[in-house]
């Protein structure tokens, strides 16, 4: 991601953190998601909520079996710094780091059927 593009990606979303903060009414209910369909094409909003899921899912199994960010670097060989990184949606890991970090907490990558519009 080059330098312009994320800056403008943080603006927006500060912008949409002061909105929230100032509440919905001032802003009308679907702000959000006009904003975010004008800004970003469906196929950047699928990406982007694929992401924040799969680490969300990381987050959960690695705070279930109780390990901290340091213990998994330990464990995987990936450093915490990179750990955190990756957890703050900073950083999009490689596969192979995934794979690494997910094998300390008995869980690996798995390709399954997208759930189908009913």
């Amino acid at each position: 991601m080059d330098r312009a593009y994320k800056k403008a990606i943080d603006h927006a979303q500060a912008c949409l953190e002061d909105a929230r903060q100032r509440g919905a009414e001032a802003i009308g209910g679907s702000w959000d998601d006009e904003f975010e369909k004008e800004i970003f094409t469906p196929e950047e909003i699928a990406a982007s909520n694929l992401r924040v899921a799969l680490i969300g899912e990381f987050i959960k199994a690695r705070n279930e079996k109780g390990i901290t960010q340091r213990k998994l670097e330990e464990l995987s060989g990936v450093k915490q710094p990179v750990i955190a990184r990756i957890e703050r949606g900073h950083i999009s890991p490689q596969i192979d780091t995934l794979v690494k970090m997910l094998a300390p907490l008995g869980k690996t990558l798995g390709i399954v059927p997208l759930p189908t519009a009913q």
